[in-house]
């Protein structure tokens, strides 16, 4: 798989991470996090897509009741000279269907999690098979997807199916603490023993094909502290890919890979800082990735290169031919009563093997900050993609491998918002094509944003 198209699947996908990741991350549901009432967010405005300008209308409620959660999302783009609506967002009955944009039960973490609709930065376990998994990277593409987690104490499952209309990617983790209750040293019985299996059977979404491809593997973790206020653990991954090639024409084991991890949470610190942190460290083999199933698949599992030849993810697999060491870092959390939100995460190889191109490195950043209640007047956010970076001067050029989004408001009232959005990121040059091309995007928006 080439650097392009890998700069594709951030610049698409890194447009929808930065909120969904941090509420799922925290235990939450996209957008509104509180336990009763909700979150009103709609706004009016220019959208200019390409060469095409758009009078735009958005409507994106949310509310909560208890343990249950709804979420809207109605989009309106209306061509500005022919004053007609732009039919890519409603040329199939499934396009009315994804106006609910989620139903959910609990939060993720709690004895029962259900969610119905987008699947927003989901993951199974710590993460090392499936982690950040979205079913809408494509906005005209999204899917309507299933996670569903229990708890029974002793044992439990975590599960996701990314689409209920066929059978696509499907996850699932069982685990298991042979402790529990039998022994009162508290940190001790939550030792757990976890196995995940996760398969794609359809990655080219042609039925008559054979192409599936799957992960599995398992993993250990023993909490360190468990307290309201700090919570520690580490944990160790092993994991191994099986699929189909299409530059070998047939199914095959490809590589496998392990992580030691250390996970830190500080919660809620005198109202002023809550933030969890993650490290790994990694030993990966040959023709393996780890986090297969991540935020950018969607549109990596089957694609077609400049030339037109047809290639599966599995395809990359194939030259990575070095069995390389690297670390993981992942910080996420609010700052000031969650008035200030931030993500980081960044991966990296010690070394740059030899198949890697002169100008490109083995790292892979998403950074993100949100500001909307932090200043009397202003509101801001960001989002900052970068892939296959190389040297530290590298991080923060801006490239084909690179994805940017800025937005920057003006509070007209407490509730209304002036808001200009800048975003790059890509297209298909057809429908269908899976040749992507540069979008660039300008918003003008007055926002009304109501939390009750």
């Amino acid at each position: 798989m080439n650097g392009k198209k890998l700069a594709v699947s951030v610049l698409v996908v890194g447009l929808l991470c930065a909120q969904s990741v941090y509420a799922q991350l925290r235990g939450s549901n996209f957008g509104y996090t509180g336990e009763q009432g909700g979150l009103l967010m709609g706004g009016v405005g220019f959208a200019r897509i390409g060469d095409e300008t758009y009078y735009a209308i958005q409507f994106r409620p949310e509310f909560g009741f208890g343990k249950v959660g709804i979420g809207l999302n109605i989009n309106l783009l209306y061509d500005s000279e022919t004053g007609k609506i732009r039919s890519q967002d409603w040329d199939s009955s499934y396009d009315y269907f994804r106006v609910i944009r989620y139903l959910r039960y609990g939060h993720k973490f709690d004895p029962i999690y259900a969610r119905v609709g987008s699947l927003d930065a989901a993951h199974l376990g710590h993460g090392f098979i499936v982690n950040y998994y979205t079913n809408e990277a494509s906005y005209d593409e999204r899917k309507i997807g299933l996670a569903l987690d229990i708890d029974f104490g002793r044992f439990g499952v975590e599960s996701i199916t990314s689409n209920l209309g066929r059978a696509e990617l499907i996850g699932l983790r069982g685990y298991y603490r042979p402790l529990y209750e039998r022994i009162a040293i508290p940190i001790i019985e939550h030792f757990a023993v976890g196995a995940t299996f996760a398969q794609d059977f359809d990655p080219d979404s042609w039925t008559a094909s054979d192409d599936a491809t799957s992960v599995y593997g398992f993993d250990l973790e023993l909490p360190l502290i468990r307290g309201s206020r700090l919570n520690s653990l580490i944990y160790f991954d092993w994991a191994q890919i099986r699929g189909y090639s299409s530059l070998e024409e047939k199914t095959r084991t490809f590589g496998s890979g392990q992580a030691v991890g250390f996970g830190l949470g500080l919660g809620n610190l005198g109202g002023l800082i809550d933030l969890s942190f993650k490290v790994e460290r990694r030993w990966l083999g040959k023709e393996f990735v780890p986090a297969y199933f991540d935020a950018f698949y969607e549109i990596e599992r089957f694609y077609m290169t400049e030339d037109r030849v047809e290639r599966h993810k599995t395809d990359y697999l194939l030259g990575l031919q070095e069995k390389t060491k690297g670390l993981f870092g992942e910080l996420v959390g609010g700052l000031l009563g969650d008035r200030i939100r931030l993500i980081g995460m960044m991966s990296w190889l010690d070394e740059v093997p030899d198949w890697y191109g002169d100008e490109e490195g083995t790292g892979a950043m998403h950074l993100a900050a949100e500001a909307i209640d932090a200043f009397p007047s202003i509101a801001a956010h960001a989002t900052y993609d970068k892939i296959r970076m190389g040297a530290l001067d590298d991080l923060f050029t801006l490239d084909n491998r690179s994805v940017a989004r800025v937005g920057l408001g003006y509070k007209v009232s407490p509730y209304l918002i002036l808001f200009v959005d800048y975003i790059w990121t890509y297209e298909e040059t057809e429908p269908g094509s899976r040749i992507y091309q540069p979008q660039e995007r300008i918003e003008p928006k007055l926002v009304l944003a109501y939390r009750f």
